[in-house]
């Protein structure tokens, strides 16, 4: 088990508290909880004064929390959890309260509004911006899921046969990821044959595998609570044509050298346009209509995200994908993604599956 530092998060929330002039952070958002408090589960509240934390959770999870919480005091809640957090700040005289509403819903915000005695302030993206740059634990989770997702993947590819559906390839794939120890996906896997690799996120569906098809996966699995991220396009026993090794030629070179571009210090739509440009030159650029990459960690779509609107500097420590694609409607695509972390004079990629062009 890599060791958390709850402590010094919770501190770093103090100091923000002070700058704001309030009495307590509040989150609802299971994300933040955990990377907060090291609790893992779908339902509880975080509450983070200049002396005190407490995580709420239900009757469900008391059992789980007590055993894995030790950097707040757990408090059993029942009920809606909008008037229990209330009268909880109320009875300690917590007049002045953070939360952040990127992650709470309109309802959550009204609810804890009509109960609660005191001034509630938006703060957005307060723990997501903390997250956003990994401790070494992080990343070696974030590694071993990845390594994980991997070998699943390669046990996989070896049980491919004519006239497999997609479904069934997904399918098998995610039962290796949880025969290796996942916890779960970290998204809905994609498996997408021929024509249907044209659709960047298109879902697996009851196409038979066929001689000459494309075969593209996006896949990525949970590991002791942080995701990796991978996508890798094979054809199965033939190329489906000249048209098809040069836009998987384009989107290799066009990730060979995003990746290269990635440092500390350089702006995330730097890395963007390398990987566009690359494309687009190439006589490709409209077929390429997401961004290159995302950050992830506790979640599968994180900060910074890399694409042409973003304003984000990446900086070490942070964990990213790199996978830019060509998707040709009515023929098929290729996209070709990484998973690395961010160094002081480059990146350390943790994708270690070849992307050379491999045939089933």
């Amino acid at each position: 088990m890599v060791p958390h530092h709850h402590d010094k998060r919770l501190d770093v929330l103090r100091t923000r508290l002070g700058v704001w002039g309030a009495d307590v952070f509040i989150s609802f958002d299971p994300a933040d909880n955990a990377w907060l408090t090291g609790f893992f589960g779908s339902t509880s509240i975080v509450a983070v004064t200049a002396e005190e934390a407490w995580l709420f959770c239900d009757f469900r999870y008391l059992e789980q929390a007590r055993a894995s919480v030790t950097a707040a005091q757990v408090v059993e809640f029942s009920g809606a959890a909008e008037p229990f957090l209330a009268r909880h700040l109320n009875a300690f005289s917590l007049k002045q309260a953070v939360c952040d509403p990127s992650v709470m819903t309109l309802a959550c915000y009204n609810r804890l509004k009509e109960h609660y005695e005191g001034e509630l302030t938006a703060q957005p993206d307060v723990c997501r911006a903390l997250r956003t740059v990994k401790e070494e634990g992080e990343i070696a989770r974030i590694e071993a899921a990845s390594l994980l997702a991997e070998d699943a993947l390669q046990a996989v590819l070896g049980e491919i046969r004519p006239g497999m559906e997609e479904t069934e390839l997904a399918g098998r794939l995610d039962y290796a990821f949880r025969k290796r120890g996942a916890q779960r996906n970290s998204f809905d896997t994609i498996v997408l044959f021929g024509e249907g690799s044209s659709l960047p996120h298109g879902k697996p569906g009851n196409r038979g595998l066929q001689p000459g098809d494309i075969i593209l996966i996006d896949c990525g699995c949970v590991l002791d609570g942080y995701c990796s991220d991978l996508t890798r396009t094979f054809v199965y026993k033939q190329s489906p044509g000249a048209w098809f090794q040069e836009i998987y030629d384009c989107v290799y070179q066009a990730q060979a050298a995003a990746l290269a571009a990635v440092r500390d210090g350089i702006s995330a739509r730097t890395v963007d346009e390398t990987a566009r440009t690359a494309i687009k030159n190439s006589g490709f650029g409209d077929y390429f209509g997401h961004g290159t990459g995302h950050g992830v960690g506790l979640e599968i779509h994180e900060s910074p995200r890399l694409n042409p609107e973003s304003e984000a500097i990446l900086a070490a420590g942070m964990v990213v994908t790199v996978e830019p694609g060509i998707y040709l409607p009515g023929r098929g695509g290729v996209r070709i993604e990484d998973l690395l972390v961010v160094t002081p004079s480059g990146s350390r990629v943790l994708t270690v599956l070849p992307k050379e062009l491999r045939i089933l």
